[in-house]
């Protein structure tokens, strides 16, 4: 005789599946929030975020790079207020990238390779406090190479390097608009670039740059 608890097994064994799918849903819509363990973030400032993307994003084991505002004060702060330095922010990268395949070691190197550190008030023709270059530390095998790569280049420029390295902190993204400015709007992007001084710079200061860095950027 057939028990008449089967069908009540069966209907708990659907509900306990349904259940753990919900709760694997749910735990994946959490995950999706952030890298997987395997991936790691570095927080760089260098002037112009549009000017930051294109080296980062051109490098083997770099999964994503998001222009954004970090190390002020008031919680999502729009450009215009950032832009005003109204806010204590600097416009900055976030880098997401797989250690098994790029180094944050790398990663420093392209950062400096890129701005002026000498620049105390901003960074080529965009002036102002919200401009400053600067390095965001996630822990302290960062800070730790961060400040071995600074003072490995003291030797290099005739003043004071100023970049700071400072423990990371909210990181809010910028609006969209902003986002891969230089793949968006390439006439204005180039237009930009091109008045603002950094490639001279660039281009005077690391001379011995081979020809797969330079167009790096």
């Amino acid at each position: 005789m057939p028990s008449r608890c089967a069908p009540r097994a069966g209907f708990f064994i659907i509900l306990l599946l349904g259940g753990f799918c919900s709760m694997s849903d749910a735990a994946k819509k959490k995950s999706d929030s952030n890298p997987p363990p395997k991936l790691q973030k570095a927080t760089f400032a260098g002037g112009c975020f549009w000017c930051m993307e294109p080296p980062f994003e051109k490098l083997e084991g770099v999964t994503q790079v998001l222009s954004g505002y970090t190390g002020g004060q008031k919680e999502n702060p729009a450009y215009e207020e950032v832009s005003n330095g109204a806010t204590g922010h600097l416009e900055a990268i976030e880098v997401t990238y797989d250690p098994k395949k790029i180094t944050y070691g790398k990663l420093l190197e392209v950062f400096w390779m890129n701005v002026d550190p000498t620049d105390d008030g901003g960074q080529f023709v965009d002036r102002g406090y919200q401009y400053k270059t600067g390095i965001f530390y996630h822990n302290d095998q960062q800070k730790k190479l961060a400040e071995a790569s600074k003072n490995a280049l003291a030797g290099r420029f005739d003043k004071p390097i100023v970049t700071e390295i400072r423990p990371v902190s909210t990181f809010y993204k910028a609006e969209n608009y902003h986002q891969d400015y230089y793949k968006k709007n390439p006439i204005r992007y180039k237009y930009y670039r091109a008045g603002s001084g950094r490639d001279r710079f660039l281009e005077k200061t690391w001379a011995q740059t081979d020809a797969g860095e330079k167009e790096s950027r």
